[in-house]
C-alpha cells in the first residue's frame, strides 16, 4: 500500500525533514539524523511527535503518514517495538479529539502491512479503541469470521486472542450493535478451556448480565453449555440464567423476592426482567399447547384481563411467537412458537415430523404415479 508522505526523497532526508519540522515546532529533538539508523531516527521522531498532534494545521496528516510509511520500510524485527509506541500516543493523546485523523493513520498502518504479520493485531487493536470513542465502530472491520482468521494469521497466544475479542465485544456493546457482540462474547468464552475456564468469570458474568438486559435477546440455552458459565453454577447469577431459560415468571419472582438487593447490583430493571419472564413463560406455554385461555394467561403472567390482548400483540410483534386472539371464546390459537430450549426431544420431535413429511410425499408420489398410469 502507498502512504501519503512529505516528498519524493530518500528514508534518510524524510527522516531528517521530520526532525526539523518537529523542531520548529518546539519538540526536544536533533536536526541531526542518529548514528544508529533508520530505526532509531524513528523512535526518537515518534517521541517528539507529540508537538504535531498538537497541532490542528493542515500539515499533521502529512507529517504523521511519513513517519507511518518509513515505518513500514523497516524490518519486521524492528517494526514492533515503534509500532507499540506509535500506537499508544495515536489512542491516549487527545483521547476524544481527531478521532477520524487517529483512525486514518492506523488504518493506513494497518493495511499497509503485510496480512500475517503479528504486530498488526497492535494496530488493530487501537484502530478498535480509537472506534469505540466516537462511535465509529461500523467504519472498521469486526465480521467474526475474519476476526478468526487474523487471530490464526497472527498466530496469537491465548492472552492476546482474549484480548483482541473482548475488545471487540466491548467496542460493539458501546456502538448498541448488541447481536454481533453476543456472537463475539460466545466465541471468547467458549475459546476457555476446562484448565483456564476459572480465569473467565468476569466475562462469563458480564455476558450474562448484557444478555438478560438486551431488549432482541430471549433465548439463553447456549450460554449454559459454555464452560466459564458451568463453572459458575452454584451462584446467583447461574441460578438466575437458569430461570430465564426454561423456568416460568413466578420462578423469577420468588428469586427477585429473595434476591432484590441482587437483581440491583446488577444493574438489572426488574420491571425490564418481568417483561421479557413474561414473553418467556408465553413461549413456553405456546409450545405445549396450541390453544391458551385468557384466564390462564392473566394467571400465569400475572395481568389483568385488560392487558392480555396488548401483550399477546406485543409478543407477535417479536417474532418469537405466531398466533391468533379470538376474543369471542377469550383464548389465543397458536401457530407456532420458539423453543426457549432446543435439546434432545426437540430434536426428536423434528425429526418426527420431518419422517411425517417424507411419508406425506411418498404416499403423493405414489398416488400421482398410479394415475400416470391409468391414463
Amino acid at each position: 500500500m502507498s502512504v501519503p508522505a512529505f516528498i519524493d526523497i530518500t528514508e534518510e532526508d524524510q527522516a531528517s525533514e521530520l526532525r526539523a519540522y518537529l523542531k520548529a515546532k518546539g519538540a526536544e529533538i536533533s536536526e541531526e539524523n542518529s548514528e544508529g539508523g533508520l530505526h532509531v531516527d524513528l523512535a526518537q521522531i515518534i517521541e517528539a511527535c507529540d508537538v504535531c498532534l498538537k497541532d490542528d494545521d493542515k500539515d499533521v496528516e502529512s507529517v504523521m503518514n511519513s513517519i507511518v510509511s518509513l515505518l513500514l520500510i523497516l524490518e519486521t524485527e524492528k517494526q514492533e517495538v515503534l509500532i507499540d509506541s506509535l500506537c499508544e500516543k495515536l489512542v491516549k493523546f487527545r483521547e476524544g479529539e481527531r478521532p477520524t485523523l487517529r483512525m486514518q493513520l492506523l488504518s493506513n498502518l494497518f493495511h499497509g502491512m503485510d496480512e500475517n504479520t503479528p504486530v498488526r493485531y497492535t494496530v488493530y487493536c487501537s484502530l478498535i479503541k480509537v472506534a469505540a470513542t466516537c462511535n465509529a465502530i461500523a467504519h472498521i472491520p469486526t465480521d467474526l469470521d475474519q476476526v478468526r482468521k487474523w487471530i490464526v494469521d497472527w498466530n496469537l497466544n491465548t492472552e492476546k486472542k482474549h484480548t483482541l475479542l473482548r475488545l471487540v465485544y466491548e467496542a460493539l456493546v458501546d456502538c448498541k450493535k448488541s447481536e454481533a457482540a453476543a456472537k463475539v462474547m460466545v466465541e471468547l468464552l467458549g475459546s476457555y478451556t476446562e484448565d483456564n475456564a476459572s480465569q473467565a468469570r468476569v466475562d462469563a458474568h458480564r455476558c450474562i448480565v448484557r444478555a438478560l438486559k438486551d431488549p432482541s435477546t430471549f433465548l439463553f440455552d447456549h450460554l449454559l453449555a459454555l464452560k466459564p458459565v458451568r463453572f459458575l453454577e452454584g451462584e446467583l447469577i447461574h441460578d438466575l440464567l437458569t430461570i430465564f431459560v426454561s423456568a416460568k415468571l413466578a420462578a423469577y419472582v420468588k428469586f427477585y423476592q429473595n434476591n432484590k438487593d441482587f437483581i440491583d447490583s446488577l444493574g438489572l430493571s426488574h420491571e425490564h426482567n418481568m417483561g421479557k419472564m413474561r414473553l418467556l413463560t408465553f413461549m413456553g406455554m405456546a409450545t405445549e399447547y396450541k390453544e391458551i385461555s385468557f384466564d390462564t394467561l392473566q394467571q400465569e403472567l400475572q395481568i389483568g384481563a385488560d392487558d392480555v390482548e396488548p401483550f399477546v400483540i406485543d409478543a407477535v410483534r417479536t417474532k418469537m411467537v405466531y398466533c391468533k386472539i379470538d376474543q369471542t371464546q377469550r383464548k389465543v390459537v397458536v401457530s407456532h412458537s420458539t423453543h426457549r430450549t432446543f435439546g434432545k426431544q426437540q430434536w426428536q420431535q423434528l425429526s418426527d415430523t420431518l419422517s411425517s413429511w417424507r411419508q406425506n410425499l411418498a404416499t403423493v408420489k405414489t398416488s400421482l404415479q398410479t394415475l400416470s398410469t391409468s391414463t
